[in-house]
């Protein structure tokens, strides 16, 4: 059945959150785990620590940026992180609930993002592990590859020089 991307909203983290992200954050890294060889009751254990890594160093790296609870008909279904600064919009992290990827969701936020970005006529800017399914999606609406890191790739979209995203 097709989401009604009508019903697609954000609302700011809240305390209560928590295992909810948690479980976002935990379904991005199943494939990862699963590869990995850890024995089932390590994981947990893993997924708990790189959590709190992940959202300290957000909040460190990023100290202005919004957090955001994705909603689909005021149901949470992901998370979304962006920081608006001089110069440049960034998308630190989307995230979707498995059962609710590849439906337009994050299509269609990364689309608003690109419109607001093309608007006050700065880039959209990004990083993205390497090999990770997501560099599909920015390449098709129109992110191209700036530089990387050892694990991430980086990768920006512009209006006028790259072709708007659909």
């Amino acid at each position: 059945m097709p989401v009604n991307l009508a019903t697609l909203s954000l609302r700011s983290e809240r305390p209560g959150d928590e295992p909810f992200l948690r479980e976002v954050y935990g379904s991005t890294r199943q494939e990862e785990l699963e590869a990995s060889g850890l024995p089932v009751e390590m994981r947990a254990a893993f997924l708990d620590l790189q959590f709190k890594a992940q959202q300290q160093g957000y909040r460190s790296a990023f100290p202005q940026a919004e957090f955001h609870v994705i909603l689909l008909d005021n149901q949470p279904v992901g998370r979304l992180a962006v920081h608006r600064a001089a110069g440049e919009l960034r998308l630190i992290d989307i995230a979707l609930l498995p059962e609710h990827r590849n439906q337009g969701i994050g299509t269609t936020l990364i689309q608003k993002l690109s419109t607001e970005a093309a608007a006050a006529g700065q880039p959209l800017r990004l990083s993205v592990v390497k090999g990770q399914r997501a560099v599909h999606l920015y390449q098709r609406l129109g992110f191209a590859k700036t530089g990387e890191s050892d694990w991430r790739d980086l990768m920006e979209w512009r209006a006028g020089n790259l072709p708007a995203p659909n």
